[in-house]
């Protein structure tokens, strides 16, 4: 009875002690990797990147420290209760060595998953396309990344099916649009009012702190079948280009009402056949009978009888 006594008590405090000790892991390994990341990036990059950093390898830690915790207390709570652990530790020897031979491609999961958190190619929080997928990550592991889609789908993938990461959210974003004008708009003034809008857009008290550069008009892009392309970049935060690309839409159309510069779509007119002559709607320019798009801006016309 007191052998019994004894152990009890020893085993309650083992557990006690692997309880605090994963409570004290718990509490302090989110602190202690965010400041190592902190002194290892040496403050290069924004405060968003070092807290996803931590936080996916601060709940890495922690959860490889829990198993770790509990194993040992585990081998432990075997001694106190004079069960051999030498016999179990060669059974399970065996055992791994078998289930290693057959699950290799768990091997390979958890060696690729070493190396996207070594390597830092995405954290938790970021907007990425992995194995055909693209979704914010809600969490990395060794063996597998989850993420979820824009439709709030959830995407388990294996770190071995990984091959190629794209990063939407690392360091800094980009706005790249390409604006389709009219064959009869003045292009000069429409890039002036694309690099106003741009302006007023990184001086404005909410959407400023979200620019790093004002989107501007580069160059005429194309000559496309609806009208004529202009591409516009900036750079922004990392993440916040589509919030700013749909504000920035907004804020063109409202200043190309203003102006009096039409934004372009693909239409079709429809004429009687036998006209003489047929303007075209766009430019005006005299459509010859019988033809099936205007020869001065490509808008394609179908002609009908009545």
């Amino acid at each position: 009875m007191s052998w019994f006594t004894s152990q009890w008590f020893s085993i309650l405090a083992i557990v006690i002690i692997a309880l605090l000790l994963f409570l004290v892991v718990r509490a302090s390994t989110p602190h202690i990797v965010e400041r190592s990341v902190r002194f290892g990036g040496k403050d290069k990059r924004a405060h968003d990147y070092f807290a996803k950093r931590a936080r996916t390898l601060s709940n890495l830690l922690v959860n490889v420290s829990s198993v770790v915790i509990v194993l040992i207390a585990l081998m432990m709570v075997l001694d106190k209760l004079n069960i051999p652990i030498a016999p179990l530790l060669t059974g399970a020897g065996i055992i791994g060595v078998a289930v290693g031979l057959g699950a290799q491609s768990l091997v390979k999961d958890l060696i690729s998953g070493v190396f996207i958190l070594v390597e830092d190619q995405y954290n938790h929080g970021d907007v990425v396309t992995v194995a055909g997928v693209t979704g914010t990550v809600v969490e990395v592991g060794l063996r597998r990344t989850v993420l979820r889609d824009s439709s709030g789908t959830l995407h388990h993938i294996p770190n071995s099916a990984i091959t190629l990461t794209s990063n939407f959210t690392r360091d800094r974003s980009c706005l790249n649009l390409d604006l389709p004008v009219g064959y009869g708009t003045d292009l000069d003034l429409a890039m002036e009012v694309i690099n106003r809008v741009g302006i007023e857009m990184a001086a404005d008290d909410f959407f400023g702190k979200y620019i790093l550069s004002p989107p501007k008009a580069l160059r005429v892009n194309n000559f496309a079948e609806s009208g004529i392309e202009i591409k516009v970049a900036g750079d922004t935060t990392p993440g916040s280009q589509w919030e700013v690309a749909g504000e920035f839409r907004k804020r063109i159309k409202q200043a190309f009402d203003v102006e009096g510069i039409g934004i372009h779509w693909p239409n079709v007119k429809l004429y009687a056949a036998g006209s003489a002559k047929l303007a075209c709607s766009l430019c005006r320019g005299l459509i010859p009978p019988g033809a099936t798009s205007c020869p001065y801006c490509s808008v394609a016309i179908t002609q009908t009888s009545i």
